[in-house]
């Protein structure tokens, strides 16, 4: 069972950052105005935020990171760990983004750093990761960066994938604490379905060629090369609303959480149609249960922090709440975290100008 009891870590602080960069599904190109009001309406993303051409994901979570740790007043010299997110790094398959943000950051050199690339489910994993290395105290301060340029790594012609994804950097303070509550972490993975999520070239398995550019018309507006990253939505739609939803209700039958007694439950902010299912599902109330794919689309590992950014700023500023997470995507990975937070530093959403 991959299931973790992550004692004497607290959240300090949470922020996020996206490209001021607003397009509407309309100004994306690839739909008429009718097919986007629908898409709008079914799918729930009527804006997203996407990052030009030299915008990196390291960039977003820089911004997030410096404005987090200055509202925090942590010095740079006291972070021990940080972790970097993403399956958008700066460089492909070496050096590590994470090793780019200490030098960037001024962080000491006797850091431990690492990148994580997990995708969706990835905001959870780094927690577990930088929650074990905090827990026993012989570390005391990690700074978790998530962040992806998604817009980026698929067809610009493909509406199946283009329109969901929106670009996003974020940063979550942790710190170790004997007093804080303990923050419970469940894993799954479904390693066969891997091909639902992919980039099928660019790898060692299928290293780029000339081939890799040519675009193919799978029809129904998907046109994509094989470098692309691709999504094949009915296996994601079936997988997202059969085995997160099982785990959720395990794990709230198991430490007797009810919806009564807990705050918000944080889903990933996948779609409308996956995100009201798995509400509809676990009978879940409405308005314990935020949205903001409307605003933002789907930010991968970005979900959960920014949900917490976004719509729970001033709760979470100002006193204990108990939130339910889950998150799904990538592998194909899925995760749900129990975290009770005490009174924390939400620094806004910084919209970062475009240069």
């Amino acid at each position: 069972m991959a299931r973790w009891t992550i004692k004497n870590v607290a959240m300090r602080g949470v922020t996020g950052t996206v490209p001021d960069n607003p397009k509407t599904t309309i100004e994306l190109g690839l739909f008429t105005q009718e097919e986007a009001e629908i898409f709008d309406n079914t799918v729930g993303i009527k804006k997203r935020y996407l990052a030009t051409d030299d915008i990196c994901a390291s960039d977003l979570c820089f911004d997030a990171a410096e404005r987090l740790l200055a509202s925090l007043g942590w010095e740079k010299d006291s972070i021990d760990v940080l972790l970097f997110e993403s399956v958008t790094g700066d460089y492909y398959p070496t050096p590590p983004t994470s090793g780019i943000l200490q030098a960037r950051l001024g962080l000491p050199n006797s850091i431990f750093v690492m990148d994580i690339p997990m995708g969706c489910c990835g905001c959870l994993y780094a927690i577990n990761v930088a929650g074990n290395l905090l827990s026993n105290g012989s570390v005391k301060r990690a700074l978790v960066l998530v962040g992806d340029t998604a817009s980026r790594m698929g067809s610009p012609k493909d509406k199946s994938r283009i329109s969901l994804f929106g670009d996003c950097g974020t940063a979550i303070a942790l710190e170790h604490d004997e007093n804080a509550e303990d923050i419970i972490l469940d894993f799954n993975t479904l390693g066969s379905g891997y091909e639902a999520l992919m980039t099928p070239n660019g790898g060692f398995r299928h290293p780029i060629t000339m081939d890799s550019f040519e675009y193919k018309d799978f029809g129904k507006g998907i046109i994509r090369r094989p470098k692309d990253t691709l999504i094949n939505g009915m296996d994601v739609f079936s997988f997202a609303i059969s085995k997160p939803p099982i785990s959720i209700k395990k794990i709230m039958e198991e430490y007797e959480l009810t919806a009564e007694n807990v705050d918000y439950f944080l889903i990933h902010q996948a779609n409308k149609l996956i995100v009201d299912r798995i509400v509809k599902k676990l009978k879940l109330p409405l308005e314990k249960t935020p949205y903001d794919l409307q605003e933002f689309g789907n930010l991968g590992g970005c979900s959960i922090p920014m949900l917490m950014t976004y719509n729970l700023k001033d709760e979470l500023a100002e006193k204990p709440l108990t939130l339910l997470c889950s998150a799904f995507g990538l592998g194909l990975t899925w995760g749900t975290m129990v975290l009770r937070t005490k009174k924390m530093i939400v620094e806004p959403i910084n919209y970062m100008k475009i240069q």
